[in-house]
């Protein structure tokens, strides 16, 4: 068998979505797959089963497949912490910060840590659904791309092209994404998947046998837009959720500030037709929401002092809603933060918001781990991810007007959210988040399923 690689035609082009759905089909046809990304760049991780870090992507295309989480799916992957800095994470673990330019002059360096991971992979599947990053064309780069040509070029791979049609352009992108390519990776193209169409489809064969037949380029399906609201990667897609809000009960505001991450903590929020979820990425009053979030943070101290700068720690101080922080806003709401090692930022500190009586200091070793978790008298499965400590409440803390706590997914649990909830409105019904995000990968990836061309992918593998 052939592993596949899935190659966009343009960034955002769906390759984490077309990734999932391909690799669910062929586990379907009875193979063992696992998804892969050789290097990722995203803020969203969480801690995998084998208690390293996992870019979120890779996280959610193993939970589709049932499969165990682990840095082989993921072995590079960057974060951006801003100002020219990016940490770099090997292997599930943090190794240091440097600049992009750094990190493209290490690169040979990453090539045999992605080779070793890939290979040990291989060893426990038949098919391995390898995403793409970005464009696979970007012809200064080409040398320097370990998830598009490296990967197809080591292990000689099958490869799918994925193109977002609602960008415009589609035509441009696919001819010229295939004709940029190297002859010896043209002849391993599959074909193309035409994503996001909206409308009457049938509005679309005079192109697809544009594509077919003067391309030369076999269209292996065109894939409706469907919001699936859940895996959301980076913040285009989480700011383009949608829901349903006829009947809901509660106001939810979540600080969205420039470093916000781990935002699939709030997935279930968004599914929740209980209710109204909003994004604030301003100075507005804060007294409309029954409960305002202060989420997790890539750079605690600078998205808290762009609070100030805005003015929104002042109306935090004064609101009237309930306040709740996970990991990075819990850190936010100590009194005193201190970053002397310079983790996220040159070294520096400044004072929290004081709602609780302690400060955070931050330790060169970042804290991982996944577990139940016994925090707000309930047991919650969940994770932990980071470096500022505080000693005096190590989880979590509660008090009539704010809650928060280090543990991530803490929302996920349908106990914790009725807890909270029903404090502010008893009218809130109880919502099985467990059951919803089951059905709705079942049912989105068997709708998508549908739309591609079955056969011919199992034919050239």
């Amino acid at each position: 068998m052939k592993n596949i690689s899935i190659f966009g035609t343009s960034s955002d082009s769906g390759k984490s979505t077309l990734t999932f759905i391909i690799a669910k089909f062929l586990q379907n046809q009875g193979y063992k797959v696992a998804p892969f990304k050789a290097q990722n760049v995203s803020n969203n991780s969480i801690v995998a089963d084998d208690g390293s870090e996992l870019a979120i992507a890779q996280a959610f295309q193993a939970e589709v497949l049932g499969v165990t989480t682990s840095f082989l799916l993921n072995p590079v992957l960057l974060k951006i912490e801003g100002e020219g800095r990016t940490q770099l994470i090997i292997n599930g673990k943090a190794k240091k910060t440097l600049t992009p330019r750094e990190y493209y002059q290490d690169i040979d360096t990453l090539k045999p840590i992605v080779e070793k991971a890939f290979k040990k992979l291989s060893q426990t599947v038949d098919i391995i659904v390898a995403e793409g990053a970005g464009s696979p064309v970007e012809l200064n780069l080409m040398n320097k791309d370990l998830s598009n040509i490296y990967i197809a070029e080591t292990f000689d791979t099958k490869i799918i092209l994925v193109a977002d049609i609602s960008l415009g352009g589609v035509f441009a992108s696919i001819y010229g994404t295939y004709n940029l390519l190297p002859t010896k990776f043209q002849k391993n193209v599959i074909g193309v998947v035409i994503n996001k169409f909206r409308g009457d489809k049938t509005l679309f064969d005079d192109g697809i046998n544009i594509i077919e037949k003067e391309f030369n380029i076999p269209v292996l399906g065109v894939l409706p837009y469907n919001s699936l609201n859940l895996g959301f990667e980076d913040s285009a897609s989480l700011f383009n959720y949608t829901q349903d809000k006829k009947n809901y009960i509660l106001s939810i505001g979540i600080i969205a500030y420039p470093k916000m991450s781990n935002f699939n903590d709030f997935e279930p929020l968004i599914a929740d037709e209980n209710l109204n979820v909003e994004f604030i990425k301003g100075n507005i009053n804060l007294d409309s929401f029954d409960m305002v979030i202060l989420p997790g943070s890539k750079c605690v101290i600078e998205d808290l002092r762009w609070m100030k700068q805005i003015g929104l720690f002042n109306k935090l101080q004064k609101t009237n809603s309930f306040i709740f922080g996970i990991c990075g806003g819990y850190q936010m709401m100590m009194g005193r933060i201190c970053d002397k090692y310079g983790i996220e930022n040159e070294p520096t500190k400044d004072n929290g918001l004081g709602f609780i009586k302690d400060k955070v200091l931050f330790k060169k070793k970042k804290n991982l781990k996944k577990d139940i978790f016994d925090i707000f008298d309930l047991k919650v499965d969940g994770f932990l991810m980071h470096n500022g400590v505080s000693y005096k409440y190590p989880l979590y803390f509660q008090n009539k007007q704010i809650a928060g706590t280090f543990v991530h997914k803490v929302f996920d649990n349908d106990n914790i959210r009725d807890k909270f909830f029903k404090a502010l409105d008893d009218r809130y019904k109880k919502f099985d988040y467990t059951k919803y995000k089951k059905y709705k990968i079942d049912s989105f990836v068997d709708d998508m399923i549908n739309y591609i061309d079955k056969d011919k992918i199992l034919n050239s593998i």
